[in-house]
């Protein structure tokens, strides 16, 4: 979402406007890199979210740094995980997506390799190696970049706090079909454990909007089962719905606790869980109608990526 959410907070129709061709427009470019016939390298080096994310990891190699910051706190400004993140979060081994999505915890560049967000891992000091090494390559074969890379990348291993310790137990709790029972599960292993990453999991998942959780989880499971533009054209039309304040105020409140009065005590309505019905997190997902229209992917012209 980069640096926009305070200037969608006008209530301005103009800006309405603004906004949702920023959504297309994003949402069109990671479809045509997603389902690109040639790879394409990406560098993240420094903070990948939102549509960083998303222009990056549907691509063909994505290069994980030292300074690689990753995450997807959308549901703390009471917005899910867009820009495609259905799609690949939904796809990371077990549910380590619902985790990080729900919780919006950041990965380092280690953690991204062994999750598969990355697929090499280079020193930010050794990434001149990169540029060198792939101007001087005259190929599209993805082997060679492959090797290019791996050649020149340099060697990580997860410490000792990393997710990639925590898998079973994220499974076991984040694979409940509600919500309720995710934060249940993990109340049960944070009173038996004590463990430090399962607290403050509980903390961020209560400091989200609820409506935004329930809205995210459901994102996440359906992605599971969709192609990329199936997921870009859901989460399209999610986040016009989200923004036009016809369902919910969420977006807006969260943007002014976090981006713009910095007060962090947003106002969330829903307050709690139980309140949040079937029928709001409906509404998210529900057709835009004639007035506006849907996303339009060329998926006849590409192939779909699955």
């Amino acid at each position: 979402m980069g640096g926009q959410p305070r200037h969608w907070l006008c209530h301005d129709e103009g800006k309405l406007e603004e906004c949702k061709d920023f959504f297309k427009t994003l949402y069109m470019f990671i479809y045509f890199l997603g389902t690109y016939l040639k790879p394409h390298v990406a560098i993240l080096d420094g903070i990948t979210m939102g549509g960083g994310g998303g222009v990056s990891i549907p691509g063909t190699f994505r290069v994980a740094t030292d300074r690689t910051v990753f995450a997807t706190p959308e549901v703390h400004i009471g917005f899910h995980p867009d820009a495609a993140a259905s799609f690949y979060l939904s796809h990371l081994t077990g549910h380590v997506g619902e985790y990080v999505a729900l919780t919006g915890e950041k990965l380092n560049g280690t953690d991204m390799i062994a999750l598969g967000l990355a697929t090499h891992y280079f020193m930010s000091g050794h990434l001149d190696l990169i540029d060198e090494r792939l101007a001087k390559l005259v190929t599209d074969d993805p082997s060679v970049i492959d090797s290019s890379l791996a050649q020149y990348g340099d060697m990580v291993y997860p410490d000792k706090k990393s997710i990639v310790h925590r898998l079973e137990v994220i499974d076991k709790c984040f694979s409940h079909d509600t919500v309720e029972e995710i934060v249940d599960a993990l109340e049960s292993e944070a009173a038996s454990s004590n463990e430090e990453w399962c607290i403050l999991a509980l903390k961020r998942l209560k400091e989200a909007s609820p409506l935004a959780l329930k809205v995210s989880l459901r994102s996440i499971r359906e992605g599971r089962y969709q192609t990329l533009d199936e997921c870009l054209v859901r989460e399209y039309r999610m986040s016009m719905n989200g923004i036009s304040k016809q369902f919910s105020h969420e977006f807006c409140e969260g943007v002014r606790a976090r981006l713009v009065d910095k007060d962090f005590t947003p106002k969330w309505d829903p307050p709690a869980l139980e309140y949040v019905t079937n029928d709001m997190v409906d509404a998210y997902f529900a057709p835009l109608g004639d007035s506006e229209p849907e996303l339009k992917l060329p998926i006849e012209s590409r192939e779909a990526f699955v």
